[in-house]
């Protein structure tokens, strides 16, 4: 089972959350350590503060002087777990049910305090001295308390001074400040939350923007990947360039070899089979020659053309116009264009100008006065373009237009020429999942018109 999501951005999200709730939850712990500690030293002063009261009731032979204890020993009653007790030779006195408590570690050495050292005064005694310590222990009922030690030497023997406080007097202020301290906590976790999520969309901004590039690369919308790019990202920016580089040159090598292919065979194998018209078995094996050679360099030139190419089809149209004006200049043929400049179509440019040459050049053979170029977005399918090129000469019959599509056939035998025009754009179209249909001009010649993929 995959727990890692697929996405860069969900990973550092997830490794972000898991740091950040980790970190706040030791930050919780200690600073609820720190505040813990804080209370218990408060605490541990005030108990010391009442063991400072019970020893000044304490004689130097071990005698407790009542009267003095009973004045002081209200403060020392405060409520349920506050207690106290004084064991010496004379006996024990303090509160009832006193609990049952366990001496911690001793506090650190005093210097006074030794074998040959002064015995101190119990009406004063050192909260740093080694005789208090402190402990923990719980009531008949089960109330944890906390208490304090001190332990006084008299002529008589050994005096022990205890001071208990519940232990609720630290965890009540600790409850109370954590609340306000999880609230905060939690508003920082959203507050770095936010923070993490907007650091990801800046940081992951320029990756977005290059596969938005790579995007274009693929569709011909752009011939190469911006390399200003982050320091990270530049190497590969310069490495798909390379690429994209190496394939259009790869791609263009096929096409051009399939093109030369093309017009070396076609021409040789169509005139042999014209030369071989009157001898019928040997005109089929030029036949199967050619369908032979025709489906091989289909294959070839459908795995060159270019179908990511985008290519603007009123520049192609200009420059085929002005070469066909040149070409039938003494004749005089007019040549009109009418081409959206923002029309587009998703075929090479080679392979474009070659369709739209070889139409508007046998529309110009065949002319008597005018040629016409249209070329718009197809009104039923938005995402094709339709290119016609009209003219005003003699037109094709309906019965002969399907042959005037096949390679070889012509229908005029007057005149230069191959047969080869019509059938060259039709498969060219067909590449790029595109058609050639003719039709009778309103003018009565012929309307050839070349559907192709808009880009």
């Amino acid at each position: 089972m995959r727990l890692a999501p697929r996405s860069l951005q969900g990973r550092m999200l997830l490794l972000s959350a898991v740091a950040t709730l980790v970190a706040l939850a030791l930050a919780g712990w200690a600073i609820a350590s720190v505040l813990e500690r804080f209370v218990v030293e408060g605490l541990d002063r005030r108990l010391d503060a009442e063991l400072s009261l019970l020893a000044s009731t304490v004689g130097p032979d071990g005698s407790v002087d009542r009267d003095r204890l009973r004045q002081r020993v209200g403060a020392f009653e405060q409520g349920r777990g506050w207690q106290w007790r004084i064991a010496g030779p004379a006996g024990t006195l303090g509160s009832a049910d006193f609990p049952a408590l366990d001496a911690g570690p001793p506090g650190p050495p005093h210097p006074d305090h030794g074998p040959d050292a002064r015995a101190p005064d119990p009406r004063l005694p050192d909260p740093a001295s080694d005789r208090i310590r402190a402990l923990d222990g719980e009531e008949a009922d089960g109330l944890r308390v906390h208490a304090r030690r001190l332990t006084l030497h008299t002529a008589r023997g050994d005096v022990t001074l205890i001071a208990a406080a519940p232990r609720d007097v630290v965890s009540r202020p600790i409850r109370a400040a954590l609340a306000p301290l999880l609230a905060a906590l939690a508003a920082l976790a959203a507050v770095l939350a936010v923070a993490t999520v907007v650091q990801l969309r800046l940081g992951l901004r320029p990756v977005r923007r290059m596969r938005d590039q790579v995007a274009a690369l693929r569709t011909g919308q752009q011939s190469a990947i911006d390399e200003d790019q982050p320091s990270e990202l530049r190497p590969l920016a310069v490495e798909l360039n390379a690429l994209a580089h190496d394939n259009a040159a790869a791609l263009e090598g096929a096409r051009q070899s399939a093109a030369n292919l093309a017009h070396a065979l076609k021409t040789p194998v169509a005139t042999l089979a014209l030369d071989l018209r009157d001898q019928p078995e040997r005109a089929a094996q030029v036949a199967r020659i050619d369908a032979t050679i025709r489906h091989h360099l289909g294959r070839a030139r459908a795995a060159a053309a270019n179908r990511r190419a985008t290519t603007p089809v009123a520049p192609a149209v200009e420059g085929v116009v002005t070469a066909v004006r040149r070409l039938h200049a003494e004749r005089a043929i007019g040549v009109h264009a009418e081409v959206a400049p923002d029309l587009a179509v998703a075929v090479d440019a080679h392979d474009l100008d070659e369709m739209i040459g070889n139409l508007v050049d046998n529309a110009a053979r065949y002319a008597t006065s005018a040629v016409r170029i249209a070329a718009a977005a197809d009104p039923g399918d938005r995402r094709t373009v339709a290119i016609t090129v009209t003219d005003d000469g003699p037109g094709i019959p309906a019965e002969l237009q399907s042959r005037a599509l096949d390679a070889g056939v012509r229908l005029d035998e007057q005149g230069d020429g191959h047969g080869f025009g019509l059938a060259i754009v039709a498969e060219l179209a067909s590449l790029y999942g595109g058609a050639l249909t003719l039709d009778r001009a309103a003018t009565g010649g012929l309307a050839a018109t070349i559907v192709l993929p808009a880009a």
